[in-house]
C-alpha cells in the first residue's frame, strides 16, 4: 500500500516538473532576461496604457478591462480617460472591444486576433517582453518572430524599434540530427529609437500588459502591507497575553 502511495506520489511530482518545464522549451529563441515590473508605477501604466490604446487595441480586444478602471488604478479623471482612451462611440463604462469583426480578421489575417485581457497572466513578462523585441524580417521580407515563429501579426513597433535579421546556426543534437538554432540579431536598418528607448518602450507595454491581466493586484499588494503590519502586532500582543497567562503556573 505505502509502495502504491509513493509510486503515485512520484508520478505526480515528474508531471509537475514536466509541465513547468514547457514553456521554457516551446519558447523558442529570444532574449528571456528577467524582466522587473512594477504594477505601482502609474507613469509607466499611463504610457503603456496609451501604447495598448493605440498600437494593439485596432486588432487585439481587451473585452475583461473597462476604461473607467484606467482612471481609478492610472490615477487619472474621468475627463482625461475620455479624451486618451475612449473612442468616439464609446462610453466610460465599456470594456475595450475591437471594432473590428471576426470574419474581417479571418479575411485579412488568417484567423481572428486573440483577446489581450489575460495575456499578462498566462504569458508573464519575461515571454512578453522577449516577444516583443524578436521581430525579424526572413528571407521572404516577411514578418517573424523567434518566440513565436511563422505568426500572421505583423510587426507594429517597426519603425521605433527598426528592422532586424535572425540569424540561424547548425546544431546537432544528441540524435546526430542538424537543426537550425536561433544565433543573434543584426540590424538591417535603424529605428527612430534606440535600442534603450525601445526597451524602455517596451517596458512600459509590458507594465500595462502585466496590470490588465490583474488589475486587483494594486489593491492586493497595499492592502498585504498591512495585514502583514496586523498579524506582526497581533501576534506580539498574543505571544504577551501568553506570557501573562502562564506566569503564575510557571
Amino acid at each position: 500500500m505505502m509502495s502504491s502511495v509513493k509510486i503515485k506520489t512520484n508520478i505526480v511530482i515528474v508531471a509537475l516538473l514536466l509541465l513547468f518545464s514547457v514553456p521554457a522549451q516551446a519558447a523558442g529563441g529570444g532574449d528571456f532576461k528577467q524582466v522587473n515590473i512594477n504594477v505601482h508605477d502609474k507613469s509607466a501604466l499611463q504610457r503603456g496604457a496609451v501604447l495598448f490604446v493605440n498600437n494593439c487595441l485596432s486588432c487585439h480586444a481587451a473585452s475583461y478591462m473597462r476604461y473607467s478602471r484606467l482612471g481609478e488604478d492610472l490615477g487619472l479623471s474621468e475627463d482625461q480617460v475620455r479624451e486618451t482612451f475612449l473612442p468616439a462611440n464609446a462610453k466610460i463604462g465599456d470594456t475595450m472591444t475591437v471594432s473590428m469583426t471576426a470574419e474581417e480578421a479571418t479575411a485579412w489575417f488568417g484567423n481572428k486576433a486573440p483577446d489581450l485581457s489575460v495575456v499578462g497572466r498566462s504569458k508573464g513578462a519575461n515571454w512578453l517582453n522577449a516577444y516583443l523585441t524578436s521581430f525579424y524580417q526572413d528571407e521572404n521580407g516577411e514578418w517573424n518572430n523567434t518566440v513565436f515563429p511563422d505568426l500572421v501579426m505583423p510587426h507594429v513597433f517597426w519603425e521605433q524599434q527598426g528592422i532586424q535579421k535572425a540569424i540561424f546556426k547548425d546544431e546537432e543534437d544528441a540524435h546526430g540530427y542538424t537543426h537550425k538554432v536561433f544565433s543573434h540579431f543584426e540590424t538591417v536598418s535603424e529605428g527612430s529609437q534606440s535600442a534603450e528607448e525601445y526597451q524602455r518602450t517596451i517596458h512600459d507595454l509590458v507594465t500595462y500588459l502585466i496590470y490588465m491581466g490583474e488589475p486587483a493586484r494594486i489593491q492586493r499588494e497595499s492592502m498585504g502591507i498591512w495585514v502583514l503590519l496586523f498579524l506582526a502586532m497581533f501576534t506580539l500582543v498574543a505571544y504577551m497575553l501568553k506570557v501573562e497567562y502562564w506566569k503564575d503556573i510557571h
